[in-house]
């Protein structure tokens, strides 16, 4: 499959390398030019083009860049192919400086993506933390493995999405339409909480409207305030362990 990738952050960055390393064909761009990729991103097959490139001649573009910045990339998303399915791995944060003032934290930020686009996505890799999609991919008949979330309006679109989530290690878990993918989104108990198949049913159907606000907000501001002693190894799961600890 031809593959486009919009962002080089770790998650656009290791989207690279499983894909590439899964036999598609997967060109990569970013905002400040092709020579900027590292060559690490790029090591098993990825290639680095102009960010007006990565949209032409291919079958599933994924934007993994931040959520304020998808108003930009609109002219792109318009010259994508109308066949390719658009992938969106992208969270809703609250920032001080005004950023996304259009979106309030009781909308579905897939549909608003999508308003801002004009175009229907797939949401999917929003739900796992960057360390544990680096560090926890696993063979597909491994008992560990972990079930991100994909949800998205066509059948199409979710199954393809939910195909290449598993191209990177992990059960993709059809999480049905858009207005459904509240339930995860940061501050709900399928949020970056690194689940089972099983375990990830039972957490989306457990989310509760309206509350995840500001659970996230709580996470948020635990992790800052035990992130700030530097001499205090948390441990790799620490996003985890707290993420399971309030967002339930």
């Amino acid at each position: 499959m031809q593959i486009g990738i919009l962002g080089v952050g770790n998650i656009g960055a290791t989207l690279t390398q499983r894909l590439s390393e899964a036999g598609h064909q997967v060109k990569v761009a970013n905002s400040r030019g092709p020579e900027t990729i590292p060559a690490d991103v790029l090591s098993v097959g990825g290639r680095a083009v102009n960010a007006r490139d990565v949209v032409t001649d291919v079958d599933a573009l994924i934007i993994s860049i931040p959520l304020f910045r998808i108003p930009d990339i609109r002219p792109l998303v318009d010259d994508l192919p109308t066949r390719a399915v658009l992938l969106d791995t992208s969270n809703y944060y609250p920032m001080r400086d005004g950023h996304i003032a259009a979106l309030d934290d009781g909308q579905v930020e897939s549909l608003w993506v999508t308003e801002q686009l004009s175009r229907p996505v797939a949401k999917a890799w929003n739900a796992i933390t960057t360390g544990s999609f680096d560090a926890k991919a696993v063979a597909a008949a491994d008992s560990r493995r972990l079930a991100p979330p994909v949800a998205a309006d066509a059948d199409a679109d979710r199954g393809l999405g939910i195909s290449l989530v598993e191209d990177t290690g992990f059960d993709g878990l059809d999480a049905g339409p858009l207005s459904e993918s509240w339930r995860q989104q940061p501050g709900t108990p399928a949020y970056c909480t690194d689940l089972s198949r099983d375990e990830l049913r039972r957490a989306l159907a457990a989310a509760v409207p309206g509350r995840a606000p500001r659970r996230r907000d709580l996470a948020m501001e635990v992790i800052a305030e035990l992130s700030a002693d530097a001499t205090v190894d948390r441990g790799d799961d620490f996003l985890v362990r707290v993420n399971r600890l309030i967002y339930p």
